[in-house]
């Protein structure tokens, strides 16, 4: 096969099991349900090099069903349930503010269940949204928040190009005890201020991107008791891998870049993030 051929054939396959870890962490924030491997498979791979629990996020309704009813049979997933912020605006504009109405009301049923620890994904996302959109994801955030607090629940947010208005929305609604910022995206300003309201904030794969180098800046501020790592698989595969299918048995590739931008071992920064995870999710 010639080199170009194989290196492209390469591409479509999983990454390598990385070195285990020698302090077992969790993965944050993936999505188990767009995966190609079965649940067992992924948990197992994944407990193999140290990630031994998955926090399993459903961000709509049908996705939140399989979030709650997955996290049932397996001891090592809790989920987070919640509406994206990008579904919001498709409701409403589909079926008006009442379906809105109707699909937070089953969020609020299905972030009940004791195996649910987390509303999210919930936010803002001015990016992939326009305008048109913005009320409705403003609403369903708010609401997001709200039952986060009267469930004692923790919040997980997703933030894209829409930094200042999460901020302002979390301090008018008062934000939950336990607030994570998924997939950190901010600047290091921002990450001060995270760090000031005791925000944890949750790196994934692009923060080993060449062109990631705001995102370091950023973690490099951000104190270790409140950092947390993800995958967002199969979303953001780290490098060296970046392109092929990602999966919650990569985040070690991600937590030794963190440790060497936080001046860390892998050891040291593994413990903050499991006291954090459990702190966070617990």
């Amino acid at each position: 096969m010639p080199k170009s051929a194989k290196a492209k054939a390469e591409q479509t396959l999983p990454p390598p099991l990385p070195e285990p870890l020698a302090v077992p962490v969790a993965d944050a924030h993936t999505h188990l349900d767009m995966q190609d491997a079965p649940v067992e498979e992924a948990l197992a791979k994944a407990a193999a090099v140290g990630v031994t629990r998955i926090v399993q996020i459903g961000c709509d309704l049908e996705r939140a069903r399989w979030a709650a009813r997955t996290a049932a049979e397996h001891e090592a997933i809790w989920a987070a349930v919640a509406l994206h912020p990008n579904e919001a605006p498709r409701i409403e504009e589909a079926g008006g503010p009442a379906a809105l109405d109707a699909a937070l009301a089953e969020i609020a049923e299905l972030a009940a269940l004791p195996e649910v620890h987390a509303l999210g994904e919930t936010g803002l996302d001015y990016f992939r949204t326009g305008p048109a959109g913005v009320a409705a994801q403003q609403r369903s955030f708010r609401r997001h928040i709200a039952l986060a607090k009267e469930l004692d629940k923790t919040l997980v947010i997703h933030d894209r190009e829409a930094h200042a208005d999460v901020l302002r929305i979390l301090a008018e609604e008062g934000a939950p005890r336990r607030t994570v910022f998924h997939c950190y995206s901010g600047d290091a300003a921002m990450a001060e201020v995270c760090a000031a309201e005791g925000y944890f904030m949750s790196f994934a794969g692009n923060v080993t991107f060449a062109s990631a180098q705001p995102l370091r800046d950023a973690l490099a501020v951000a104190p270790p008791e409140l950092l947390l790592v993800e995958t967002d698989a199969p979303f953001l595969t780290p490098a060296p891998f970046r392109g092929r299918p990602n999966a919650p048995y990569l985040i070690p590739v991600t937590l030794r870049a963190m440790a060497e931008v936080k001046g860390l071992t892998e050891d040291e920064l593994a413990r903050h993030i499991a006291a954090n995870t459990e702190r966070a999710f617990g």
